[in-house]
């Protein structure tokens, strides 16, 4: 053997096995033999992980008949779901295989024309991947109807809206994670990173871009808007290439290569994303998730008040731990109604008169850390009267913290220890999380209701306007035939509802012998017997081309 070439290659750069099989087998093996022969550890890096059983925790053996051949699997779930799975798994923990589907899924699959039936793990690392398409899909949809061509269309980041500012510093953000995670043979923080900013981008960022992208005119706002999802997107799929190769090559030849044919010739011959600090915005990143924690804090409270988003509501106050926040949330509220369907949003203190606090000592957190003081601590609480309830309340929202002396012993209470409860006045819902707190008014007036019922009605269209075939650009006739009271309360928002469902030809009518004047494609009956429900009403929509 030639020793001069052997040394160009060790030692290794890089050793993978199971660690409960090659522990000593492989691993001290080499070490040994390695520091007698050349006095030198015989690989940089060793990257050991646990065992692969079945679902239910049993070792897979042909003889039990659940092994599961690697081809099958991966033609049957998809090699990328499988990669995904197993780059968000702890290596140090076992890995259960999810069951795969068996021949006669697949058969089944086959007959009926349906989708192959996966388990519960398996969709749960489906949804990622179908977000990412998602987000994808929604791209090259609008961007097709516009004739939007990235590459002949160019606008400065500092010209652009907030909202792309915040989404390209988290962008930064994540490619700072991934690359820091791989760089240390870490795969678990990364994928976290990369579907938490997923999550951000079509949670949050497509959200509140919806009605830009929806307008007809593509003006700069339109523009800046397609080119930051644009570039999330393209680095989105150079950052997830090393996890799941098939759909990045795939989503890269779509939208890279279809438009421009310089570029490299695949994903994977791209060069790896650098963070550019200049777009990195910590007060932006940190005032935007501050309005997405009240927003999700609102809907706790509609989910709890039992009130579709759908229904305008009149006002939400909000309670935040900080002046910063205060100033923050006031110039961002804005985004906050928008979101919640609220007409008005009030900032409140300690000292409002809206909300009362209990407080709820935390037994089995408390027990371990204090042991025969808890009963006491708990002793403490009840002597406590209804205004030192409220100050203790106010001190551990503000601080977190809760000190006090028993037997000559102080005590350091947290917020984990010690949970705060919010309760409001009758006609409103509270909804709180680590010192944010929220109330809902519940009361509906008329006019809410009437502008509920709007909403609900044109979303029904909207999802009409699928089943009949539609294209998200097509102008439609619309014809709605329902009750006097009803259509007293559909033509007041006549214009609404035309301009949300793009019908360029509206018939509101309590006769069926008023004929539109469209061509018919697509009826369907909303009454109180159908999925679809207005209230009390039945409403037969006729959905035609113009």
């Amino acid at each position: 053997t030639d020793h001069r070439y052997w040394q160009q290659w060790f030692p290794a750069d890089f050793v993978t096995e199971s660690f409960p099989g090659q522990f000593r087998n492989w691993f001290y093996s080499m070490l040994v033999m390695s520091t007698i022969l050349e006095d030198t550890a015989p690989f940089k890096t060793l990257f050991g992980y646990a065992t692969l059983v079945a679902e239910d925790g049993t070792p897979m053996h042909k003889s039990k008949g659940n092994m599961i051949v690697f081809d099958e699997a991966a033609e049957r779930v998809g090699s990328d779901t499988m990669r995904w799975l197993f780059a968000n798994h702890i290596p140090e923990k076992n890995l259960h295989f999810p069951r795969i589907p068996t021949d006669e899924d697949m058969e089944k699959a086959a007959q009926t024309g349906l989708p192959v039936r996966l388990s519960e793990k398996w969709m749960l690392v489906r949804r990622t991947l179908d977000k990412i398409w998602n987000v994808y899909s929604f791209f090259v949809n609008y961007a097709n109807i516009d004739r939007f061509d990235p590459t002949q269309h160019q606008l400065p980041t500092a010209e652009r809206s907030e909202l792309d500012h915040w989404i390209l510093s988290e962008l930064q953000m994540t490619i700072r994670e991934v690359t820091e995670g791989l760089e240390h043979y870490d795969t678990v923080k990364p994928t976290a990173a990369i579907q938490g900013f997923l999550d951000d981008l079509s949670n949050w960022y497509l959200r509140r871009s919806r009605e830009r992208i929806w307008k007809p005119e593509l003006d700069s706002d339109k523009t800046a808007a397609y080119l930051t999802l644009y570039e999330c997107l393209t680095t989105l799929v150079t950052l997830l290439s090393p996890f799941i190769p098939f759909m990045t090559e795939e989503l890269y030849q779509n939208l890279v290569r279809s438009v421009d044919d310089k570029a490299p010739l695949s994903v994977h011959l791209c060069d790896w994303p650098q963070v550019n600090e200049d777009l990195l915005d910590e007060r932006l990143t940190n005032e935007t998730h501050l309005v997405m924690r009240i927003v999700g804090l609102g809907r706790s409270a509609r989910e709890k008040a039992q009130i579709r988003v759908r229904q305008p509501l009149n006002a939400l106050y909000v309670r935040v731990p900080s002046v910063a926040e205060e100033e923050a949330l006031s110039r961002l509220s804005e985004q906050v109604l928008e979101e919640l369907n609220i007409k008005r949003l009030q900032l409140i203190g300690d000292d409002s008169d809206m909300l009362s606090y209990t407080l709820k000592p935390q037994v089995k957190v408390l027990g371990p850390k204090f042991g025969h003081l808890v009963q006491k601590i708990l002793t403490r609480f009840k002597a406590l009267d209804p205004h030192g309830v409220q100050e203790a309340a106010k001190v551990l929202i503000e601080t977190g913290k809760l000190n006090f002396t028993i037997d000559g012993q102080q005590v350091e209470l947290t917020s984990d220890e010690v949970e705060v409860i919010a309760t409001a006045r009758p006609g409103f819902v509270t909804a709180e999380e680590r010192g944010y707190i929220v109330a809902l008014e519940t009361t509906i007036t008329p006019q809410l209701r009437e502008e509920g019922l709007v909403r609900d009605l044109t979303h029904y269209v909207q999802d009409m306007r699928k089943k009949a075939n539609f294209s998200i650009e097509d102008h439609i006739g619309l014809a709605l035939y329902t009750d006097r009271d009803l259509a007293q309360i559909l033509q007041h928002y006549g214009s609404t509802i035309a301009s949300e469902t793009l019908a360029d030809d509206l018939l509101i009518s309590t006769n069926h012998k008023d004929k539109p004047s469209f061509n018919e494609v697509y009826r369907e009956t909303i009454s109180p017997n159908s999925i679809k429900k207005l209230e009390g009403y039945t409403v037969e929509v006729v959905l035609g081309r113009l």
